[in-house]
């Protein structure tokens, strides 16, 4: 088969390729043995190379993705060179004649300029140079041009030059899908820094108050005290994994509240229930202790805001928080549950909505959200509460979930 003929194989495998992929839609392995035509074995080998030349660009337009991606590609295209620039400079050549490379950037200007497919004749003084003719397609998404494909071949080829076209917008799917994967971790970045900026001044500053009353009193309870808030700040400040497991996450939150309880002492009482089997299970981190802040503050201090425990809660009764952690089958179940103040349901609506204020409802509304994004719509956050009910908060996670490992 020729060159040209593979060319427009590649082109309408790569379209049928591109759109299945962005249907989700998967096929059982194809063997060899199961290719008897040399145009079944054509497109096998076709569909084969782009599903290897597609992780890389995954990672953006980078000299490094250019590089393990640019043999793929030329492959695809059956052409004798090709190349690979961003808006600045060339960022892999393959093939034959790279001498040609010094002039890209020269023969695509008007391209990223205007955005358009271009054609033209090399100027090659080397007779035995056998690059005569390119044709350049940009690499766009979302309308910006990030930067060009360049195919090279001995002669005009109209073949080529559509080919060229369809294998570029294949690769600018891979570019976009790399754009949301960035942004998606951007979002996600943001969201934990909010969590993070929610760590209320006002709980350290209490927190280190309480440690300094064991000082003088009780020295090793408050050496104690001081390791436990070192590692609950080293632990919500990490840098790394936007994913934990159950187990890091409940380890952080016993710390959090023994810093709650040094403070408030006996009007605290926390009942902590957990299957040992659904440890190990991923969640995104830092999702689970703005939940059990949100009930030491409705259940201590108040819906409204700190106020003396007396006015909460008559006659020295603690204020009761429940956790669990139990297995449910192909999922964990976590509840937390406080016998606070609780709230009207349609106070909890507005916050939900993001109508509760700057400052109010963060860590639920960043908690639902990044749980459904995890998850899907069937995973956010299920709350109960009524006007002196207190509060239960429940979520479900499943056990596996691909691309979701706690680090």
């Amino acid at each position: 088969m020729t060159g040209a003929g593979v060319a427009v194989i590649a082109v309408l495998v790569l379209l049928l390729f591109g759109t299945g992929f962005l249907l989700g839609r998967t096929a059982r392995p194809v063997r060899t043995s199961d290719v008897g035509t040399p145009v079944e074995h054509a497109t096998f080998e076709t569909l084969h190379t782009a599903s290897l030349a597609a992780p890389p660009l995954r990672a953006g337009l980078t000299e490094e993705s250019a590089r393990r991606s640019a043999r793929r590609l030329r492959s695809l295209l059956g052409t004798d060179a090709l190349c690979l620039t961003d808006r600045d400079r060339v960022l892999v050549w393959d093939g034959e004649g790279d001498h040609h490379g010094a002039d890209v950037m020269r023969d695509v200007q008007g391209l990223l300029a205007s955005g358009r497919d271009t054609a033209f004749h090399s100027d090659c003084g080397d007779l035995d140079c056998p690059l005569r003719w390119a044709v350049a397609v940009p690499l766009t998404v979302d309308h910006r041009v990030l930067g060009t494909l360049v195919a090279y071949a001995p002669r005009e080829s109209a073949v080529l030059a559509r080919a060229a076209g369809e294998v570029a917008r294949w690769v600018c799917v891979q570019l976009e899908l790399a754009e949301l994967d960035r942004s998606r971790t951007q979002l996600i970045e943001a969201e934990i820094k909010a969590l993070r900026a929610q760590i209320s001044p006002h709980f350290i500053f209490n927190s280190l108050a309480a440690i300094a009353s064991f000082v003088r009193t009780d020295p090793e309870r408050a050496r104690e005290l001081l390791l436990e808030f070192a590692d609950f700040t080293r632990y919500s400040f990490r840098r790394h994994g936007e994913f934990t497991t159950l187990a890091d996450e409940l380890h952080s939150i016993d710390q959090y509240l023994a810093l709650v309880r040094a403070r408030f002492g006996e009007r605290l009482s926390v009942t902590l229930q957990v299957a040992p089997e659904v440890l190990p299970v991923s969640l995104p981190f830092l999702c689970l202790q703005p939940l059990v802040e949100n009930a030491v503050k409705h259940g201590l201090e108040g819906a409204a805001g700190p106020r003396p425990y007396d006015s909460v809660r008559a006659g020295n009764e603690p204020i009761r928080i429940t956790i669990s952690a139990l297995d449910a089958g192909a999922e964990a179940e976590v509840v937390i549950e406080d016998d606070g103040t609780g709230m009207e349901p349609e106070r909890l609506r507005q916050i939900l909505r993001g109508e509760g204020g700057i400052s109010t409802g963060i860590g639920l509304v960043n908690v639902d959200e990044r749980l459904r994004q995890v998850y899907g719509d069937d995973y956010g956050l299920v709350i109960e509460t009524g006007v002196g009910a207190g509060m239960k908060i429940t979520l479900r996670l499943p056990k596996y979930r691909a691309g979701v490992h706690g680090s």
